[in-house]
């Protein structure tokens, strides 16, 4: 029912009304009142840690007005343009591209101390300045003006703003040149598209390495002219039966071009002689016996084995490597070399002793992961440790031994940086065969002094694995990189004296609503102090 309005004279409310209008009116100098806006954020809240930070003096806030100016040739363009289309769906600002006159957001290739990967970002109330030596510099510099930016500026239709950088200056450039992600394409197979937005997701923590994992026993992914079958044939399953999937070389192409366009090169992995048996099955002349086993669908390891002396082996291995070779730029050729349990151990030095010179005949750096310290590792070769903290003294004294007669190692190892194993018993996805790995774990460690008797100069840089045995869509892969990819790229980038667990925590419960924005499904783990939205 209806309430009866009471027969109380209205003007005195009324009166109170138009005087707290016109009191708003002269405190807001005409405006009503808006909400203040947030502060800009720090220059210091970046993932990975810059290695140089001054904060101070004015923001500079974006606005209709502002345009993005490139000082250098084509490519220092393209990274504007890349600049300008993250900002101009979230801003609402057309943002135009200019060569000359005077701009909010300029991007510059200049002479300087930046190395190859370096940059400087400077901002103040005129505007926001990136200078490095080489384009790859301002990419990542861009990457931190992104961080610097609300998180709102990662989604695709128009936000409120306002758009401001703190002022101050960043001076950045990496602790070390080699900072991976693997992705196994093999146990499940992802789509071009899919791996180009786990691409994006790596640029936008300063990854600059892509290594893909590209056969194993339950699926070949890679097309290779002559032997057709591997990819027809071989990659016709996964694990759990799925049908499977392979990369034309067209595919592959445009994941190298993709992965480039986002300074990341591709580093392909053909794992032998074990991990084969999609080729085995494929081809009956590349089995001892000369009868090909049949396709494989489970999650076992180490029953199968390239025939080490057949000479039909090394005709295989060079059709391989020669056309995968033709299809990288990279520098780099991942020959595998892991759980050859079912090849002997003067085989596999056999093996591995007539493979690595065919790497370097098609113009490739070899890169193994760290059984290769046990045959003999070519000059120049790098050995990709996943080993676990427990691991053997004896195997670590390996490893250490040929890291100090010249080979360069990577360190993966899988109880920090794998990052399909689970964060806690309850986690729906991945294994946990090297123990529950959370965050701080994953991040808690350095590794310039992990390895024993490792010289610091011989550890070249980190890679994140992420093994695909549970992972069938891009949901799992981005639930089981985040939170922790963002500590293995700060491992890569950042000097050793920022390392902090406490401050890490921090800047990373930072990302959070930007992972949000960019539709990042991430773990919410404890050890961090997310925001509340």
């Amino acid at each position: 029912m209806r309430r009866h309005h009471s027969t109380t004279p209205r003007t005195p409310r009324i009166l109170g009304s138009l005087l707290l209008v016109a009191a708003a009116g002269v405190f807001g100098l005409g405006a009503a009142p808006t909400a203040r806006a947030a502060p800009p954020a720090p220059l210091d809240r970046v993932v990975p840690a810059p290695a140089s930070v001054r904060p101070g003096g004015t923001p500079y806030r974006i606005t209709r007005g502002t345009r993005v100016r490139v000082d250098g040739p084509a490519e220092a363009r393209r990274v504007g343009a890349y600049l300008a289309g993250i900002l101009r769906p979230s801003t609402g600002y057309p943002l135009p591209l200019i060569d000359h006159g005077n701009a909010g957001i300029r991007l510059v290739l200049a002479r300087g101390d930046f190395g190859a990967e370096g940059y400087r970002l400077h901002s103040a109330a005129d505007g926001v300045t990136i200078a490095a030596s080489a384009p790859a510099g301002l990419f990542h510099g861009v990457q931190t003006l992104r961080q610097l930016l609300p998180a709102a500026v990662e989604k695709r239709t128009v936000q409120p703003g306002p758009w401001q950088i703190a002022g101050g200056t960043i001076e950045d450039h990496p602790r070390y040149a080699y900072r991976g992600a693997m992705l196994d394409v093999a146990r499940h197979f992802f789509t071009v598209a899919q791996v180009k937005r786990y691409i994006d997701r790596l640029a936008l923590y300063k990854i600059n390495e892509l290594h893909l994992h590209l056969s194993d026993d339950q699926g070949w992914r890679i097309a290779v002219d002559s032997w057709p079958r591997l990819a027809t044939y071989g990659g016709s399953t996964e694990v759990g039966g799925g049908a499977g999937g392979y990369y034309t070389k067209a595919d592959y192409r445009e994941i190298v071009r993709y992965a480039a366009s986002r300074y990341l090169e591709v580093v392909p992995e053909v794992d032998m002689p074990g991990h084969t048996n999609a080729a085995l099955a494929s081809y009956a002349a590349l089995n001892c016996d000369g009868v090909a086993p049949p396709l494989y669908t489970g999650t076992n390891v180490g029953f199968s084995s390239l025939c080490v002396p057949k000479d039909i082996t090394y005709t295989f291995v060079d059709d391989v490597v020669r056309e995968l070779a033709a299809l990288t730029p990279g520098r780099h050729l991942h020959i595998g070399g892991d759980e050859a349990h079912s090849t002997s151990h003067s085989d596999y030095v056999t093996f591995m002793d007539r493979v690595q010179p065919i790497v370097a005949k098609y113009g490739k750096t070899v890169i193994g992961w760290h059984q290769l310290t046990g045959a003999h590792p070519v000059k120049g070769a790098l050995a990709q440790y996943w080993g676990l903290d427990s691991t053997s003294a004896a195997e670590k004294a390996q490893v250490a031994e040929a890291a100090r007669n010249g080979t360069g190692l990577i360190l993966s190892p899988a109880d920090r940086v794998y990052l399909d194993m689970k964060y806690t018993k309850d986690t729906r996805l991945g294994q946990d065969w090297a123990g529950l790995v959370e965050v701080k774990r994953s991040y808690d460690w350095n590794p310039g002094a992990y390895l024993p008797g490792v010289p610091a100069d011989a550890v070249k840089g980190v890679e994140a694995p992420l093994w695909s045995e549970t992972l069938t869509t891009s949901a799992d892969i981005d639930y089981m990189a985040f939170p922790r990819l963002a500590g293995v790229a700060e491992l890569g980038w950042s000097p050793a004296a920022t390392h902090d667990w406490d401050a890490y925590k921090v800047r990373l419960a930072a990302q959070g609503p930007r992972w949000t924005a960019l539709g990042i499904g991430f773990y919410r783990s404890p050890q961090v102090p997310w925001p509340a939205n």
